[in-house]
């Protein structure tokens, strides 16, 4: 279950510069004063010793990495993605150090802060992060959940999650997932369909935590309509150079780029399949000026003209007794 973000530190900070942190605004001051050590009850169980570590700007990327069972795709994180943190990042700093453990080669495992991290590099700015060693999977996968608590999933991040449920049999099927993960069914269905979506098709936006069901729902209609070779056709055309495609539209704000996207996918999308125009039956006369007639398939549709009244009703009366 998600926890609310001010409660989130509450449950990670049980301690800071070994002071119990009796309250929730404690437990926020410990990490916002930057304490070189930090107490950390992990999942309730072993308190672990976390020590304030500042890694050099030029050094985040090579030195750190993803804690891999992250739920959050780090594929999707750009400018657009973190423009609630990075300008005030760029601006101040980061203001609240990430979690994470040592590896074995020295390395950094970030549990919580991946965002924080790729800001950080984005910006070229110095990467504080609590760092501990022993800190076991279950324990990692722990942190890193609660973590994301802090910003929410993607719909397409949501629905990897729920397609794990699913194969490993913890759930049955999309009714037992929406009482799992209290949300309704209409969320759950939305979120698979992102799931099952390509990612260089979602990459073609600038932020896909901004991408709603009706526009999840629409890509995957457009997309699986297609066959393999035009699916095929229509990711090769999502970048342009190594740039991926929202990159090269002349728009401002994440809303407008995101519904110009939408509109070049579906207009790729109609080039690659083009509608099948049916043609409409014609029209052909009977009986010059009087009658005519228009055949398609089983129906047949009758126009008669200059008719007395006694000409129309002996012909409905023919046909009801026809058609009978």
């Amino acid at each position: 279950m998600a926890i609310k973000t001010k409660d989130l530190n509450a449950r990670l900070f049980g301690k800071a510069d070994k002071r119990r942190a009796t309250n929730v605004n404690e437990a926020q001051k410990a990490a916002r004063d930057k304490a070189s050590v930090i107490e950390l009850a992990v999942a309730g169980e072993d308190t672990v010793a976390f020590e304030l570590v500042k890694i050099n700007a030029g050094e985040v990327e090579s030195t750190t990495q993803v804690f891999a069972e992250n739920a959050r795709e780090q594929a999707f994180l750009n400018e657009h993605a973190l423009a609630d943190i990075l300008t005030t990042l760029k601006d101040r700093g980061q203001q609240y150090p990430a979690v994470g453990r040592w590896l074995d080669n020295g390395n950094i495992e970030v549990l919580d802060g991946s965002r924080r991290r790729m800001s950080c590099i984005l910006a070229g700015k110095d990467f504080l992060i609590y760092v501990a060693k022993g800190i076991n999977g279950e324990h990692a996968k722990f942190l890193s959940d609660v973590a994301n608590a802090h910003k929410p999933l993607s719909l397409y991040e949501r629905g990897k999650e729920m397609q794990l449920l699913l194969t490993s049999g913890k759930v049955a099927d999309q009714k037992e997932l929406a009482k799992y993960c209290q949300c309704s069914e209409a969320l759950v269905s939305g979120a698979l369909k992102a799931a099952s979506l390509p990612m260089e098709l979602l990459m073609a936006y600038p932020s896909v935590g901004e991408l709603g069901r009706p526009t999840i729902v629409k890509l995957h209609r457009m997309f699986f309509g297609l066959n393999d070779e035009q699916r095929d056709q229509l990711v090769s055309k999502l970048t342009v150079g190594d740039e991926a495609i929202w990159k090269t539209i002349d728009a401002q704000g994440i809303t407008r780029i995101t519904r110009e996207v939408t509109m070049l996918l579906e207009q790729i999308s109609d080039e690659l399949q083009p509608k099948v125009e049916i043609e409409k039956p014609k029209t052909q006369e009977l009986i010059k000026g009087k009658v005519s007639f228009t055949r398609d398939g089983d129906k047949l549709q009758l126009k008669l003209k200059k008719l007395s009244e006694k000409q129309a009703d002996d012909i409905l009366a023919y046909l009801s007794d026809y058609l009978k």
